[in-house]
């Protein structure tokens, strides 16, 4: 069994609503990615829309908006970030569970922040499946084998990623 832990009303009221109506707002700059993750097979049709706050592998490349993550960063024990990325799942007719992948191929920790409730998830290894569920933290080793999935119920499943040590 993976060992993972979640946190419900992670930020507090304010917090929340700050950083929700930022990240669903028409300030931040959402870019398209043809594919989920390194295990998407090629003739798969699901994509996605990502915003990097910070990569440790892309020096120099920092956005703008980096400070509107910092009450969740200030939440966790961290040493070292190495990403912090907005994932957008758009709406699709039926929920479709994206492929198994690691988010790197080493042992550390990190945490996924949902923005909004639907009936998106991520589903972990052993088939736990963990909701989508406003200002919701989930905690785990993201070297262990996870999916993402869509959302039929809004218009988009949004979340935030943060890999560190």
């Amino acid at each position: 069994m993976i060992k993972y832990k979640i946190v419900d009303n992670f930020l507090d009221k304010e917090e929340f609503d700050k950083l929700k109506n930022f990240m669903f707002g028409r300030d931040i700059v959402w870019f398209y990615t043809d594919t989920l993750n390194y295990e998407q097979d090629s003739k798969s049709l699901h994509t996605y829309l990502e915003h990097h706050f910070f990569n440790l592998k892309q020096p120099g490349v920092v956005s703008p908006f980096l400070d509107r993550v910092n009450p969740l960063l200030e939440k966790i024990k961290w040493k070292s970030i190495m990403r912090v990325k907005g994932n957008l799942y758009p709406r699709t007719n039926k929920i479709e569970i994206h492929s198994q992948h690691r988010d790197y191929p080493f042992s550390h920790k990190g945490c996924l922040f949902s923005l909004n409730t639907c009936d998106g998830a991520t589903v972990l290894k052993d088939g736990t499946k963990i909701d989508s569920i406003e200002n919701r933290m989930l905690f785990f080793n993201p070297y262990y084998l996870h999916s993402s999935t869509s959302t039929t119920n809004s218009k988009a499943r949004i979340n935030i990623n943060i890999n560190y040590f």
